[in-house]
C-alpha cells in the first residue's frame, strides 16, 4: 500500500485504508485526530471527516466495533460545528469535556523533583497547582516556567515554588493585557462584532436581526450586513487573527482564552474595556455600499 496516495485518484479510499489497516492488525483501529477543529476551515479538511464518518459507518457493525474515532481539540466552540447541524460531518454525536490535569498531575511532578532535587523536600503541591490553573491548567507553560525556575543559573532567592506561581500570574497578566490591547485598538464596528461573538459563543450570527440591533446600540448608528462582514474579515486578517472561519461560513473567536477573558471581566462588571485616554471619534472605515 501506497500511504502516500490515499484518497488520490490512483490510490486506496480513506475507507479501504483503514479497513486494510484493521484486517492486517487483526484488532480493533482506534484514530485519534488532535485539534480536530482545524479540519473544517477547508473543503479538503470536511471531506476527509466525511469520509471517516463512512468508514465508521462500513467497518462497524451491530454489536461489533472495529473502527473508533476521537476527535479532540482545544476550543469546544469550534469542536461544536463536528456534530451541531444536519451538514456536520458527525451530526448527532456528543462532545464531552475532558478532566483538566489535575493534583494528581501536580503530585507526579513533585515526585519526580524531590527524586532528582532531595534538597528541595517537600515540595509545595498546593502552590504548584495554584500556578498551574493559573497558567490555564496547560502543561506546556507550566513546565516552562519549572524548568526556568529550578534551573542553576535561575536568579530567584529562596524556594522555586513562589517562581513559578509569580511567573503564571505574570503570563496571566500579560495575556489580559495584550488581549485589552488588541480590543482596543479596534475601530467600533470590530468592537461591536468581537463583543457579540463573545457572548453568543456558538450561537453567533453576524448578520441576522439581532446582531445588527446589537451594533447599532454599540456603535450609534445603523450597521449594515456587509458593513458587518467587512468588519469580520478584517479580524480574521489581523496578525495574529482574531476570528476563525469555517469552510461553511461559521465565525468563531481564535483564540479561546478570549471568552475566558470576556466572562471574567463582564462579571467583574469591567466590560467593555475603555482606554485610559478616552474613546476617540474615529471615522468609518468601511463603504456604506462595498
Amino acid at each position: 500500500m501506497d500511504t502516500s496516495r490515499i484518497g488520490k485518484l490512483d490510490g486506496l479510499t480513506l475507507v479501504d485504508a483503514l479497513k486494510a489497516l484493521r484486517e492486517t492488525a487483526g484488532k480493533p483501529v482506534a484514530l485519534i485526530v488532535d485539534e480536530a477543529q482545524h479540519a473544517l476551515t477547508s473543503n479538503a479538511g470536511e471531506a476527509a471527516m466525511s469520509a471517516l464518518k463512512s468508514a465508521r459507518d462500513q467497518i462497524n457493525r451491530p454489536g461489533e466495533v472495529n473502527l473508533m474515532l476521537v476527535m479532540s481539540g482545544s476550543d469546544r466552540n469550534k469542536l461544536l460545528r463536528l456534530v451541531n447541524t444536519a451538514a456536520s460531518p458527525f451530526y448527532g454525536s456528543q462532545i464531552q469535556r475532558m478532566p483538566p490535569l489535575g493534583p494528581d498531575f501536580i503530585a507526579f511532578i513533585a515526585r519526580r523533583i524531590e527524586e532528582q532535587r532531595p534538597e528541595l523536600r517537600p515540595a509545595d503541591t498546593a502552590m504548584l497547582q495554584a500556578a498551574f490553573e493559573r497558567f490555564g491548567n496547560r502543561p506546556q507553560f507550566f513546565m516552562e516556567a519549572l524548568g526556568q525556575a529550578l534551573s542553576p543559573l535561575a536568579t530567584n532567592a529562596g524556594r522555586f515554588e513562589p517562581a513559578v506561581l509569580d511567573s503564571a500570574r505574570q503570563r496571566q497578566q500579560d495575556d489580559e493585557s495584550q488581549m485589552e490591547s488588541d480590543y482596543l485598538c479596534l475601530k467600533p464596528v470590530e468592537q461591536a462584532v468581537l463583543w457579540r461573538m463573545l457572548e453568543q459563543g456558538p450561537r453567533f450570527r453576524p448578520c441576522d436581526a439581532d446582531a445588527l440591533k446589537f451594533n447599532r446600540a454599540q456603535v450609534g448608528k445603523a450597521v449594515s450586513a456587509p458593513i458587518a462582514q467587512n468588519a469580520l474579515e478584517v479580524l480574521r486578517q489581523r496578525t495574529p487573527p482574531l476570528v476563525w472561519k469555517s469552510a461553511r461560513g461559521e465565525y468563531a473567536v481564535e483564540d479561546a482564552a478570549m471568552h475566558r477573558w470576556f466572562e471574567d471581566r463582564n462579571q467583574a462588571g469591567k466590560w467593555p474595556p475603555h482606554s485610559p485616554q478616552g474613546d476617540l471619534d474615529l471615522a468609518e472605515p468601511y463603504p456604506a455600499n462595498p
